[in-house]
Parts: structure tokens; C-alpha cells; sequence
């Protein structure tokens, strides 16, 4: 009897300590309430980036007759893509069971399936995160819209987006941030979206602008912005959006958001006052689109390396995007010509390279970053870097070439030139920006 009572204590003890130590070793995840309200708040902010941030940035940005049409496609894109990942890009993106794990998910999430009040996803339930990345989802291919301004076909422009969000981005956000992605398992360190969103979308989005061709009259035709006031608000609503992307992807209330924050902040700042330096010996006077445009840049750089890298770091990398984006927006697009509408390209593109390599440097404990993996040196990681760069700037620059090709084919990417002339608001929607 004596043994029998000792043993039944014993296990009674054990059984009141095995989910404390099941949780201790990460077998069990359980649910924070902080982690939580951040990332519904995170959410929020990563959506206001979209609507009304990037439609109004682009709005300003474009001609008079043209206002409204790049703000319908960043709204009507904004609901289109909302189904698009709730029914199959979710899956896509983050089931890691399907047969090609290294590249693409499979389909045990289509249309949320297995997905509920109760299901967690580390400690904050799967459904703020599917709707969290779900804004990045919504965001990437609307930044495209730019490259093309003033000249695609709203039902082109729709149907390139669908399929390009499910065979193009689905694949790339899988093989970054899913267990067992090819750039996961190799180490590649993207933490809110270097490969993913700006350079998966900068380099389809200058795919885009030579297969629809210039605008009627580029370069020789005055093409400014019709209201730059419209811009800088939008702008505005990208930088403080921008916390959101960057600070929520740690996935949770902790030290990693909070560093993440302030390198956003300090690297936009060294980009601004980089261009704006530029502007000013270059010009004589430094210009508001010019910082605007700098602003983004800077963002868009950091975006990968905002969970790795100290301040020190990010003010290198926002004067590297500084020169680098410039150079891309002006310089590089001069010099060869194409019509990259409001440099999507020379700034999604080129700062996400750069900010994609310099994460491969600025990692280093001795730059003030998190510290290299171990066994890893700079050297090596940079070489994984670049091994996601070139990777997603071949795959979606092949497979937005082929998508764009088969819809010219099918219904035609352009509008007529009677409608470009017109302008898109009238010809397209039936509506004017400014009734004056």
C-alpha cells in the first residue's frame, strides 16, 4: 500500500508537470495575448500600406486623366488577391506538406481548410497570421501597377495579377519563409520581404513596362506628376505602414520588433537625406518627389535585413539604397530607355538587391547585427544571399515574361491609342478625377 501511494503521488506530480516541460522544450505552443493584439495591429498597418498609402502615392504621381485608374487597380486588386489567398495562395505559401516542399506548398490549406478559432500558429492563432500575410500578398503585386501606369488594360491588368500572385509569388514567399523552402533550409536571411515582395516585383514589373512598350510621346512629352501633395501623403502612410511590415514580421511583441522599428526608421532616414543631398549638389535644390522617392527606397532596403542588423547597419543601408535607387531611377533608366512609370523597378528592384546583399554583411555581430549563423562568415552568407537574389530575379522574370506573353496573345495587355490619349479614368471606367 505504501508503494502503491508513492507511486500514485509520484505520478500525479509527473502528469501535473509534462505540459510544463513539453512547452519547455517547444513541444507545445500556447496562446500570447501581446504577440496577438500586435499582430492584428500589424495587420492593419501592412493593409493601410496598400489602401490608401500606395494608391495615393501613385495617384499623385501620374497625369490628371490617369488619377483614378491606378487608384482602382490598387483597390479592386486589394479584394481580387483577398480571394485569391484565401481559396489557393495561402496554401501555396505555407502548407509544407506537398510533394515539392523545397519550392512550393501543398494543398491542405485550400480555402482555410484546418483552420479555426483554436488553431495556433506559434503563440498567435493561424488566423491573424494567414490574414497578416495575406497583406503582403495584396501589397507585392500592386506595386507593379506603377511600372505599367497609363497604359495597360484594367482586364489584363487583372488576370496577369491573379495568375502571377499563385505561380509567382506563392512559390517565392514559400521558398523563403516555409520549413524546408529552398532559401529557408539554405539559410538566406529575408525577414519581412527583400526577396519575396520588392525585388520578386520590381524585376516583373520591368518585364511588364518593355512588353506593353513606352507610353505615347516618352520620353520627349511632359509626363510630371499631377499632384505631388497626393503623393507625399501616400508616402507618409507607406513610412508609418511600413512598422508594420517590417516590426510585425517577428511574429511577436519582443525585442527582435521592437530592434526591427527602429532600424526601419533610421535606415529611411539615411536615404532621404542621402537623395536629398545628391538633389541638392546635383540641381542646385533638393525636390519633394525626390525625397518621397527616397523615403520608399530606403524601406524597400531594409525590409530584408530589419530583423538582423543594429542601427549602425541600417544607416549604411538606407545611404547605399540612397545612391544605388537614384542611380536606378534616373541614371539607368535614361541610359536605356525603357518606361518604367514610376520607377518600380529602380527602386522595388534595385533596393531590394541591395538591401537583400547587405543583410549578408551588416549581420555580423561586428556591425552591430544579431551575429552570423554558426560556422557561417560573411563571405558565405552573402554567397546565400545572392543565391536568392538570382534565384527569384530568373524565376519571376521568366514566368511574368511567359504569363504576359499568353494574356497579350489571349486579350491584349494595351489599350488602344485613342484611349491612352483620352486618358484611362474616362476610356476604362467611365469617370473623371476632378470635376472642376
Amino acid at each position: 500500500m505504501k508503494n502503491f501511494s508513492l507511486k500514485t503521488i509520484w505520478g500525479f506530480l509527473l502528469a501535473l508537470g509534462m505540459p510544463v516541460l513539453a512547452m519547455a522544450d517547444g513541444h507545445e505552443t500556447k496562446l500570447d495575448s501581446g504577440d496577438t493584439a500586435w499582430l492584428l495591429t500589424a495587420t492593419a498597418l501592412v493593409l493601410f500600406m496598400t489602401i490608401p498609402g500606395l494608391a495615393l502615392f501613385y495617384a499623385g504621381l501620374v497625369r490628371v486623366k490617369n488619377v483614378l485608374s491606378v487608384l482602382m487597380q490598387c483597390f479592386a486588386l486589394t479584394g481580387v488577391l483577398t480571394i485569391v489567398w484565401v481559396v489557393i495562395g495561402y496554401s501555396l505559401a505555407f502548407d509544407t506538406g506537398g510533394s515539392m516542399n523545397a519550392f512550393v506548398g501543398g494543398f491542405s490549406k485550400v480555402f482555410a481548410g484546418g483552420i479555426g478559432v483554436d488553431t495556433l500558429s506559434g503563440t498567435i492563432p493561424e488566423t491573424v497570421f494567414l490574414m497578416f500575410q495575406m497583406t503582403f500578398a495584396i501589397i507585392t503585386p500592386a506595386l507593379m501597377v506603377g511600372a505599367f501606369a497609363e497604359r495597360m488594360k484594367f482586364s489584363a491588368m487583372t488576370v496577369f495579377m491573379i495568375v502571377w500572385s499563385i505561380v509567382v509569388y506563392a512559390p517565392i514567399c514559400h521558398m523563403a519563409w516555409a520549413e524546408g523552402g529552398f532559401f529557408f533550409d539554405l539559410g538566406v536571411l529575408d525577414f519581412a520581404g527583400g526577396t519575396v515582395v520588392h525585388i520578386n516585383a520590381g524585376i516583373a514589373a520591368l518585364v511588364a513596362a518593355l512588353i506593353i512598350g513606352k507610353r505615347q510621346g516618352y520620353p520627349g512629352t511632359s509626363m510630371t506628376p499631377h499632384n505631388l501633395g497626393l503623393s507625399v501623403i501616400g508616402a507618409s502612410m507607406l513610412w508609418v505602414g511600413w512598422f508594420g511590415f517590417n516590426a510585425g514580421s517577428a511574429l511577436a511583441a519582443n525585442g527582435t520588433a521592437t530592434m526591427a522599428m527602429l532600424v526601419t526608421q533610421v535606415a529611411t532616414a539615411g536615404a532621404v537625406v542621402t537623395w536629398m543631398l545628391i538633389e541638392w549638389i546635383k540641381n542646385g535644390k533638393p525636390s519633394i518627389l525626390g525625397v518621397i522617392t527616397a523615403a520608399v527606397a530606403g524601406l524597400v532596403a531594409i525590409t530584408p535585413a530589419s530583423g538582423s542588423v543594429g542601427p549602425m547597419g541600417a544607416l549604411a543601408i538606407g545611404i547605399a539604397s540612397g545612391l544605388a535607387c537614384y542611380w536606378g531611377a534616373t541614371i539607368l533608366k535614361a541610359k536605356c530607355g525603357y518606361d518604367d512609370s514610376l520607377d518600380v523597378f529602380g527602386v522595388h528592384g534595385i533596393g531590394g538587391i541591395v538591401g537583400a546583399l547587405l543583410t549578408g554583411i551588416f549581420v555580423a555581430k561586428g556591425f552591430g547585427g544579431v551575429g552570423l549563423a554558426e560556422g557561417v562568415t560573411i563571405g558565405g552568407q552573402l554567397g546565400k544571399q545572392a543565391i536568392a537574389v538570382l534565384t527569384t530575379l530568373v524565376y519571376s522574370g521568366v514566368v511574368s515574361f511567359i504569363i504576359l506573353k499568353i494574356v497579350d496573345a489571349t486579350m491584349g495587355l494595351r489599350v488602344s491609342d485613342e484611349e491612352e490619349t483620352q486618358g484611362l479614368d474616362s476610356s476604362l471606367h467611365g469617370e473623371e478625377g476632378y470635376n472642376l
